[in-house]
């Protein structure tokens, strides 16, 4: 292995293995010292110091963040990576590894669900066009997370707990026991997630958008969703769910959406003649 220049392909998997079994060990709650796995991964990569090591963990949780991944708080994320590092967490991100797994539907407990603000507008992009562009080419966060039901489901359920529990805390049990779980009860087709209330009776349609990664992890809406959220301004309410890995927070977005994001046709349709 090369001890200076750009990192190798057996270079990158290796820094990225060992950040993965900390991050393992993060997720779980369980004691972990990162000078001590610095130090092993020193002797396995000749010529690369202490410092390099960590700025390299800091790339991957720049990677991890992109990728719509929990990662590593403690290794603050650095954006300047290689193309190749985008490679090597791609081959390690896979069912078997801790950042895809879920939590199962009805373990998170909706009373510790925090419902903030939206974020704040950024002065610059997190990534450069080109290095945007790189990430693009190699994996779409969106939907992966779009395809991810497990996930999907488990954040409906926690915000549908978290509907019914507001409503009981506010003396509307009578309407909490009238919220409903739409989209598992009658299908994907109605253009929200859950059929809840405001304490006063007011009706709610709520559709949930849930990640493993930070708040301003991108998601994937439907025209439908779009189209029934336009005709439904005054109800209708998107639940965004972040950092579900780790600690579930979430806020609140009202129609038109494109106030609040920046709305990207993905797609083509493709017709014959």
């Amino acid at each position: 292995m090369s001890g200076g220049g750009d990192w190798s392909d057996a270079e990158n998997d290796l820094i990225v293995g060992d950040y993965f079994d900390m991050l393992a060990d993060d997720l779980a709650g369980r004691p972990y010292n990162k000078a001590a796995h610095n130090r092993a991964l020193q002797a396995r990569l000749p010529g690369r110091s202490h410092k390099s090591i960590e700025f390299k963990h800091r790339n991957v949780s720049a990677v991890m963040q992109v990728l719509n991944q929990p990662w590593i708080t403690g290794y603050l994320p650095a954006y300047r990576f290689q193309a190749r590092l985008i490679d090597a967490v791609l081959r390690h991100l896979n069912p078997a590894t801790v950042p895809m797994r879920t939590v199962a539907a009805g373990t998170r407990d909706a009373a510790a669900l925090y419902l903030g603000p939206p974020p704040l507008a950024l002065n610059r992009p997190v990534l450069d066009a080109a290095r945007k562009e790189e990430v693009d080419r190699r994996f779409d966060p969106a939907e992966a997370d779009a395809r991810n039901r497990e996930l999907g489901r488990a954040g409906e359920a926690l915000v549908l707990d978290f509907e019914r529990q507001v409503l009981r805390r506010s003396g509307r049990a009578d309407l909490a026991d009238r919220v409903r779980w739409t989209s598992q009860e009658d299908g994907d087709g109605a253009g929200y997630d859950l059929s809840s209330f405001t304490p006063e009776g007011r009706p709610r349609l709520v559709e949930v958008k849930t990640t493993n990664g930070w708040e301003r992890s991108a998601f994937h809406i439907s025209r439908n969703e779009l189209a029934v959220a336009n005709d439904n301004r005054e109800t209708w309410r998107l639940v965004r769910v972040w950092n579900f890995a780790r600690e579930p927070r979430a806020f609140e977005l009202a129609p038109p959406l494109d106030a609040h994001v920046r709305l990207t046709p993905t797609s083509f349709l493709a017709t014959f003649d």
